[in-house]
């Protein structure tokens, strides 16, 4: 049986994070991964956005966690040379309930440590923005956008440089939970004999934990899968800044975010799915996309938005369910020691990668 002291599962950014930072701690660190590359899944198929930290209820993980990996990330991409701008956020009022509403998420990203937000007359916003159409904007200064598969490549040299290593095609089936040890069981019959175990799976990671013999099943939320289609604008978008609508209950709406290039897309939306792999962007929901952007955009053209791509939002919480925390479980949660699981690492997963990563490796010492 090959011995390793230290095994994450799952070579998505966070993965990489949690794994580069154990490695650093001078743990000796393997990554398996199911897939033959790094980032595949959702660390794929996202908007890659900077989150400021601004939506989420005070003293959550997903506050604390965003706005100080917010941080390490600009820093993170500064020092390393990771393409990446922070070319800032509008969160539009289109409808004068919404006014107040802006007020609101305000006081909320303040409670959150997040105090730079500027609140704009329609001119004012205009001004920024001069074909966008409100009522009044919020102006996220540090919302920005990276270069998500770049930052996983830099993660990844990081990880090589400490001594840790990703094995690639090394799907996890089951494991075995003892006080001593935890026994990795992969798909070709190979053994891993652990004195720590990351689960890190994304999407999998609820599935994969029922699997892991000695811990509890009250341990193991449900999964929920809630699919967000992107439509490609066709030419250039005539916007510099993120245009977000006020947020909605699953998501943050259909909001306008563009590459590093300039191209903009549109969405995610939100629609309830049985599998994490229905991935197909059905090019009829864009119909409905029109009606929602125009409501900031009113230019926006017929037949400008084309089918892109499609991700999946690893949620633990169901329809019409309030929206769950980050579930970081270590040891003093579960009782399985040297086990830490991730559950419901959706957005803001890819900003607070280096503090998740920070975070999981204190409580492994």
């Amino acid at each position: 049986m090959d011995e390793f002291d230290c095994a994450v599962i799952g070579a998505g950014v966070v993965g990489l994070a949690v794994a580069r930072a154990l490695a650093q701690k001078g743990r000796e660190v393997i990554v398996l991964e199911a897939e033959g590359a790094i980032g595949t899944g959702t660390s794929s198929r996202n908007s890659e956005v900077i989150h400021a930290g601004i939506y989420y209820p005070e003293g959550s993980l997903k506050a604390r966690l965003c706005v100080e990996g917010k941080q390490l990330l600009y820093d993170y991409a500064t020092k390393r040379g990771l393409p990446h701008r922070r070319c800032g956020k509008l969160i539009v009022a289109t409808a004068p309930a919404q006014v107040a509403q802006l007020e609101a998420i305000a006081a909320k990203a303040r409670a959150n440590g997040v105090d730079d937000l500027v609140l704009l007359s329609r001119e004012e916003a205009r001004a920024m923005e001069p074909n966008l159409e409100c009522l009044a904007a919020l102006h996220s200064p540090s919302t920005g956008i990276v270069d998500s598969h770049a930052l996983m490549l830099s993660l990844q040299g990081d990880l090589e440089d400490a001594g840790g290593v990703v094995a690639l095609k090394s799907a996890v089936v089951r494991a075995e939970c003892a006080d001593d040890a935890i026994v990795l069981l992969a798909q070709d019959g190979t053994a891993l004999h652990c004195n720590s175990v990351v689960n890190a799976a994304g999407l999998a990671a609820p599935a994969l934990a029922r699997r892991f013999e000695g811990l509890p099943a009250s341990a193991v939320p449900s999964a929920h899968f809630a699919k967000g289609s992107y439509f490609t604008l066709a030419g250039r978008a005539p916007f510099s800044h993120l245009i977000y609508p006020v947020p909605e209950a699953a998501g943050l709406g259909v909001h306008l975010t563009l590459d590093l290039g300039g191209q903009a897309k549109f969405g995610p939306d939100v629609q309830w799915v049985d599998s994490p792999d229905d991935l197909v962007v059905d090019p009829k929901r864009g119909d409905g996309f029109y009606a929602e952007v125009r409501k900031y955009w009113p230019a926006l053209s017929d037949g400008a938005l084309i089918p892109g791509y499609a991700g999946i939002r690893p949620k633990i919480s169901g329809p019409g369910e309030p929206a769950r925390d980050f579930l970081v479980e270590g040891p003093a949660t579960h009782g399985v020691p040297g086990l830490v699981n991730l559950f419901g690492i959706e957005s803001p997963g890819l900003t607070s990668s280096l503090a998740i990563g920070r975070h999981v490796a204190a409580l492994l010492p």
